[in-house]
């Protein structure tokens, strides 16, 4: 579900860039809307709804929310400080490679336990070398959809939001899918009767 929470902003975002430009009136003042620039503007304070609503509900954010908020201020405010799109394309694939890198890291710091283990553990039970697969694959998937994205972003400029929104929600289900497939198969290996760890 919290994946998912994730992409209101950015399906708030797709529908404003695809929007005829027009000016709307609001609280007495007159907005712009539609194309990339109110867009994004929708994307910053949509984030900063979104965000701050779990902040004030479940009092913490994840790194992950944290760090995908920073990136949407960072580049979206660079975008639109300097009214040019590329940052905002460059967006997308450094998160997906600072997520590659911190679950490629999480086996050096900490209890040393795999990131997917120490988010999954409570409720899966799996043999060490599978979380270590497991793991493996989440990096090589922020890996490979940072790099698709890229090259979308900058090979068909024409098509990069519509592949930046359906393109990420995509891999992500197929991923996700791939995954369950990958515990069902894999979970009878886990020696009965023993207690994740905290």
């Amino acid at each position: 579900m919290k994946q998912f929470i994730d992409f209101i902003p950015l399906i708030l975002f797709f529908i404003v860039y695809k929007l005829d430009p027009r000016s709307v009136e609001l609280a007495g003042h007159s907005f712009s809307l539609g194309g990339i620039y109110s867009a994004t503007a929708v994307l910053i304070g949509a984030s900063l709804i979104v965000y701050g609503t779990l902040l004030l509900k479940q009092r913490r954010l994840d790194k992950g929310q944290w760090l995908t908020l920073a990136a949407c201020l960072v580049f979206g405010g660079m975008t639109l400080a300097f009214h040019s799109e590329t940052f905002l394309k460059w967006k997308a694939p450094v998160v997906n490679w600072l997520f590659a890198l911190g679950f490629l890291s999480s086996t050096l710091v900490g209890d040393r336990r795999p990131l997917i283990q120490r988010i999954m553990g409570h409720a899966v039970h799996l043999p060490e070398p599978m979380w270590q697969r497991l793991n493996l694959a989440w990096v090589l998937f922020f890996v490979f959809c940072g790099c698709i994205q890229l090259f979308v972003a900058f090979t068909f400029e024409r098509f990069w939001v519509d592949f930046k929104v359906f393109g990420s929600l995509g891999m992500t289900l197929l991923f996700l899918i791939g995954q369950g497939v990958f515990l069902a198969r894999h979970m009878h290996d886990a020696p009965t009767g023993e207690k994740p760890k905290d």
